[in-house]
């Protein structure tokens, strides 16, 4: 087992454990560290639960060639108050929270203002991102975590902890889109690509706002899962040349969630005019794409990450008025590389989560 061993760390006082990757292999082993104290604004989590993100494989193996090791990953963060500043006013000892994406920002900038921190140029990441004090952030795949009370949701008492874990990033992910670019409502028909992570969590959240949606898979194999269990309107295989074609033009929007590399004109084509086609996943490879694909139709290629404070609560909020839940299989985190093996493989139905509060601990040497 290894602790960290950078000078200001070992200048913090409060022991943490957790797993770590310490090179692109990704592979994850037990891992001593110190967070820093909790601030007069902060509060301190109890990790109770943290879901495995598709970006959290990508960080591992430096895929994105920013990694900073030793890696502790998870932005899917769902635990209960430990300790609590002199200065917090949101949170009270005992409170279950959620930690997403972002621990920080600005607080300044035009982004910040409107409540879209995740927009900010300065937004500090959970991980694999730098805190203002100089040290690095380490992940939800630990013990517990410190964080200025503006960056944690409350969680409501309505809603599985395992299973609201996800929502923290992948909820956030499909319904801030839906909402800025005015694809939810019972005026509408969607197109959501790919059924996994984010895509299950997207056809429950559309069909909460009464949302027509039609899920778009190179395969049929979850046809029967997509219409029969997460009640989606209608099934599209996007390699069937006969059903893209009925098909063509007849969706207000598409929010696609593929991170793996494809492409995108047959999709454009399932547009109306003035449709928007919103990207979600990050694929290493550019679009090849027909300006005159846009043109005609006065269609639109957009993007979309995660969402605002605000706007994250707002859609926890949702969720738990809703019964929104992610579909997940809760693990242990001495499983947690295997469960990156078959993450890579896509055989995962459709969120892992570990169960940090009952298992991290039987992992410590």
């Amino acid at each position: 087992m290894e602790r960290s061993s950078s000078s200001e760390e070992r200048e913090q006082s409060i022991e943490a454990f957790g797993w770590a990757a310490r090179d692109s292999s990704g592979y994850l082993s037990p891992f001593v560290f110190s967070r820093r104290k909790t601030g007069a604004e902060e509060v301190r989590v109890k990790v109770l639960y943290c879901g495995i993100c598709h970006s959290d494989l990508h960080c591992l193996k430096n895929e994105w060639h920013s990694s900073i090791y030793p890696l502790v990953p998870g932005h899917e963060i769902v635990g209960e108050v430990s300790e609590i500043g002199c200065k917090v006013r949101k949170f009270n000892l005992g409170d279950k929270v959620g930690v997403g994406c972002i621990v920080d920002s600005c607080r300044a900038c035009e982004s910040c203002r409107e409540d879209q921190e995740n927009y900010c140029t300065k937004a500090v990441a959970t991980y694999n991102g730098v805190h203002h004090d100089g040290t690095v952030n380490y992940g939800g795949y630990s013990d517990h975590i410190v964080v200025d009370e503006r960056y944690a949701v409350k969680i409501p008492h309505m809603l599985s902890l395992a299973s609201a874990a996800p929502l923290l990033c992948a909820g956030i992910s499909v319904y801030s889109p839906m909402k800025y670019f005015g694809l939810a409502g019972p005026d509408k028909h969607i197109g959501i690509v790919g059924l996994g992570g984010l895509g299950h969590i997207g056809v429950k959240f559309a069909k909460a706002f009464g949302t027509r949606v039609t899920v778009v898979s190179s395969t049929s194999g979850k046809s029967k899962d997509a219409l029969e269990t997460l009640g989606a309107d209608g099934f599209l295989v996007s390699t069937d040349e006969d059903q893209m074609k009925v098909a063509m033009g007849t969706m207000d929007g598409i929010i696609d969630t593929v991170s793996a590399s494809h492409s995108i004109s047959p999709l454009i084509g399932l547009l109306k005019s003035n449709g928007k086609l919103v990207l979600l996943g990050a694929t290493e490879k550019p679009f090849d794409l027909s300006a005159f694909s846009l043109i005609i139709g006065r269609k639109s290629v957009a993007g979309s990450g995660i969402g605002g404070m605000k706007e994250t609560q707002e859609m926890i909020d949702f969720a738990a008025e809703h019964g929104i839940k992610a579909e997940t299989e809760l693990i242990s985190m001495d499983y947690v590389n295997t469960a990156m093996d078959r993450l890579a493989k896509g055989d995962v139905r459709y969120r892992f989560v570990i169960d940090i509060a009952n298992t991290l601990a039987a992992t410590r040497p």
